[in-house]
């Protein structure tokens, strides 16, 4: 360790989407009085399309240690795999700066893969959450690799430790912590729904979703369409939409061209939205649609409906509010359709309690960093 009294981590965040889910977290790691936080930004929080998102770490009053941008365009799979390896550099020389304790790093993307190659380079232990879930496409197989590379995990569900352990993980080093995204949603302050649609220029008596879908890697090629097929399956219901861009993955052009060229007055379509106000879409929202991990995760804290489309998060844990779907317009439509009037289910979450900010600082804090844990063998 850096300091007998003051444990260094760097965090590596790389979209508004994990900022937004680890916010809290992080904000609890520098406010120990044994922890100090810094962040690195890179990838989409860079990118002035996509909302120049790097500036809400500093709003949040976390130091920024670094900023290391990449090429996220064209939108291809080539891109992402040459974004990883400048990453990997660029990481390399500015832990080498920072000189952490723990590299903390959250899910499957490849910002937080290329974080933990150079970190296990320079003996630097990774700390993993959201590790041993199962979602199928590139994310399952970029997930289980950082789990490989990690040595202390933080799981979000019991399910998901069990699957860590099964990995060849040490018990000792996989805690439940549940999803740091659920902290907070019940003190969050949100307004009446017809009020915050009402402000989006929203007819208020007819229903409103929450859109977020994202490209799939193995099926960019249909992203066009399949973006289409959701699109017209909401116009179809006369549903009205909050419409969020995708993340920068290979064939996110397309679906971001569809949405330009849509002329519906009935969508409103925005880049970026800061985490409170997403949050407060979600639970005022009459569905959510999409293949976010939103819908699988944070959504049922709020007993919001969610349409599931596709294949983006197969084989995730489900809570009960989630519908799953293809991308196909009349099942689209009829799904919606049925949903219009309907109780909400209760708020009832299986990917935990809200606690878990409590939980990762405390392992944080008490895990013991020495040549055992830096030196991972297969527990079978």
């Amino acid at each position: 360790m850096s300091s007998a009294a003051m444990r260094k981590i760097v965090y590596v965040s790389g979209t508004r989407a994990d900022f937004g889910l680890m916010r809290s977290t992080l904000q609890r790691i520098e406010s120990a009085t044994s922890l100090s936080l810094s962040v690195v930004a890179t990838g989409m929080h860079l990118v002035p399309s996509y909302g120049d998102t790097w500036h809400e770490i500093e709003a949040a009053g976390l130091r920024l240690a670094a900023r290391v941008p990449v090429e996220i365009s064209p939108a291809t799979g080539a891109t992402m795999t040459r974004a990883i390896g400048q990453m990997t550099t660029a990481f390399a020389d500015v832990f080498e700066s920072e000189a952490p304790d723990i590299v903390l790093v959250l899910g499957d993307r490849g910002e937080m893969l290329a974080a933990a190659i150079a970190a296990i380079h320079l003996n630097i232990p990774v700390a993993h959450i959201h590790g041993g879930e199962r979602s199928g496409t590139v994310d399952e197989s970029v997930r289980h690799a950082i789990t490989k590379l990690s040595h202390i995990h933080f799981a979000a569900t019991d399910q998901a430790r069990e699957r860590l352990i099964a990995l060849g993980e040490r018990p000792d080093c996989v805690h439940v912590s549940g999803a740091p995204g659920l902290d907070g949603l019940d003190v969050t302050p949100r307004r009446a729904r017809n009020e915050v649609f009402a402000d989006l220029g929203f007819d208020t008596e007819r229903p409103v979703a929450l859109l977020l879908f994202h490209p799939v890697l193995q099926e960019a090629a249909e992203a066009a369409n399949k973006t289409r097929a959701v699109l017209d399956g909401l116009i179809q219901a006369r549903w009205q939409a909050v419409v969020l861009m995708p993340n920068a993955d290979a064939g996110s052009g397309q679906i971001r061209a569809v949405y330009e060229n849509d002329v519906s007055s009935d969508f409103r379509k925005y880049v970026h939205l800061p985490r409170a106000d997403f949050i407060e879409i979600m639970a005022a929202a009459d569905a959510m649609v999409g293949n976010s991990s939103s819908g699988i995760i944070e959504a049922a804290s709020f007993g919001t409906p969610v349409l599931n489309l596709g294949s983006r998060q197969n084989l995730r844990e489900r809570n009960a509010n989630v519908i799953d779907l293809p991308e196909d317009t009349a099942r689209i439509a009829d799904a919606l359709t049925g949903l219009a009037g309907r109780p909400r289910p209760a708020p009832c979450n299986v990917y935990g309690d809200g606690h878990a900010g409590e939980r990762i600082v405390a392992q944080l804090e008490a895990q013991r960093l020495d040549a055992e844990l830096l030196n991972k063998v297969l527990i079978y």
